[in-house]
């Protein structure tokens, strides 16, 4: 089947073009880095076209790889093969489509998710995202557009989707002299898709929704956080206990008042959710039975999309949402805390009205956005990973959890955990660290690829240094 969206251009090149290596360049080709920089270069033996195949052989002349060559860009050679070939057309391209759907068959239950992650799944330059009966393309280098039609082909026959939409409205295609674009490639495409996360419901808005629309990557982190959700009762003086008035049901929920407790989450904790987006981590704490959870992100339009997603879902009573900057509401909730404190102390002005600040929860969540999109932001980066996990940690209820990440590349993990022990360190507090983890197994990773390890996710106990109750 082919696609009437797509003018068709195939590019093949010379099979003499070649790209001579530098002989003294670090040896990142032969140990399967697929990028290969100008400065790495010595020289182009033969015609090549911007966009179309090379092979890349040493300084001896010895092939080492075939990638697509950009003269524009900085990464200017692409690896997409360690064997000769002659065209990257479609029936190259559904080989390649077929063994990103074996992967994902294999380690991923859920329909909905990434099929193709760029270099890791040896398509450099190519992202897809299926939500329900559509893909969403994003495509990053000259090489993919160059190929688009035969792409779109090799999709069709692979997974026979309803339609491909294209969201390559991304700045990084400058760098490859690409403009951007997005809009229907193929079918048909409804703006707003259903689909599935770990027996959720949630909608993505393929047209307008942030990167593809939703964020994968974090799959199996919010499930990780099921453990965190039940065994708080007792903290409010509830046991399970046979009570009089309900002898048939065995042992049930008793507060310290000796009345049973008819609320079913009763056991649950309560959760703050930061930079929600759409209320993923927000969902996944109700499903797995959170007793509250307070929603919150800066955009009104993403906490509507989250209160659609709660509703559809079943969860409204349990949630509340809060449109509001994080850092400012972590800081407001942080002082109405101290003053409190202070207060119980004895100190502070007794006439002033205590503010309505002050919260504490069971479970801090924070999925910020990346601070560092540049080598030289990290340092700003740390400043406000610091301040950010430094505030949750203060709200944090004594022994509770802060569940924190960054997806941030140049922000290194032991970096980001070096800047949480420095937030941990004034807070004065103790954290044990419970779970380490990165993006999910739709995301996978090429071994000394650094790049692809841009997600950092942990799960920290939250102790005081000093309790004083």
């Amino acid at each position: 089947m082919t696609s009437p969206y797509i003018e068709r251009k195939y590019v093949k090149l010379s099979e003499q073009a070649k790209i001579v290596l530098n002989k003294a360049r670090k040896k990142r080709t032969e140990q399967g880095h697929p990028w290969i920089f100008g400065s790495e270069i010595d020289r182009l033996e033969g015609q090549a076209e911007p966009g179309g195949l090379v092979e890349v052989v040493n300084h001896q002349g010895k092939y080492l790889a075939t990638g697509y060559w950009n003269p524009k860009s900085q990464i200017t050679v692409r690896i997409v093969s360690y064997e000769p070939i002659p065209v990257m057309g479609q029936s190259f391209l559904a080989e390649r489509l077929k063994r990103c759907k074996e992967h994902r068959e294999r380690f991923v239950a859920d329909r909905d998710c990434r099929l193709v992650y760029g270099e890791a799944d040896f398509l450099p330059g190519l992202i897809v995202d299926r939500f329900g009966d559509v893909l969403v393309v994003q495509i990053l280098t000259l090489g993919m557009e160059v190929v688009k039609a035969a792409l779109i082909d090799a999709l069709v026959e692979v997974f026979q989707p309803a339609g491909i939409y294209e969201r390559s409205d991304v700045s990084v295609r400058g760098l490859e002299g690409l403009e951007e674009r997005k809009g229907v490639l193929y079918g048909q495409c409804e703006p707003i898709v259903i689909i599935e996360e770990n027996g959720l419901k949630l909608e993505v808005d393929i047209v307008d929704g942030q990167k593809t629309g939703y964020f994968f990557d974090q799959r199996e982190n919010r499930a990780s956080i099921a453990p965190l959700m039940q065994g708080w009762g007792a903290r409010s003086g509830i046991r399970l206990s046979a009570h009089p008035e309900h002898e048939e049901a065995g042992l049930v929920p008793v507060n310290a008042n000796g009345k049973a407790v008819t609320f079913p989450y009763w056991d649950g904790a309560t959760v703050l959710e930061c930079f929600a987006h759409t209320g993923s981590f927000t969902l996944h704490a109700c499903q797995y039975g959170a007793k509250k959870v307070t929603c919150l992100d800066v955009s009104q339009h993403a906490i509507d999309t989250a209160k659609r997603n709660v509703e559809r879902n079943g969860f409204s009573e349990r949630v509340e949402f809060v449109v509001a900057d994080a850092f400012q509401y972590l800081r407001e909730q942080v002082k109405g805390l101290e003053e409190r404190k202070s207060r119980a102390a004895g100190g502070g002005d007794t006439s002033k009205k205590l503010a309505s600040a002050g919260r504490t929860w069971d479970v801090v969540i924070l999925d910020p956005p990346a601070f560092a999109k540049t080598r030289n932001a990290v340092q700003g980066a740390c400043r406000g990973y610091k301040d950010i996990n430094l505030q949750g940690l203060k709200l944090v209820n004594e022994g509770g959890y802060l569940v924190t990440a960054s997806c941030s590349y140049h922000m290194r993990p032991d970096l980001f955990l070096e800047t949480i022990q420095e937030a941990a360190n004034d807070a004065g507090k103790l954290l044990r660290l419970v779970e380490w983890r990165a993006a999910g197994k739709d995301h996978p990773q090429l071994l000394g690829v650094n790049e692809g390890h841009y997600l950092k996710f942990a799960i920290f106990e939250v102790r005081s240094k000093t309790q004083t109750h």
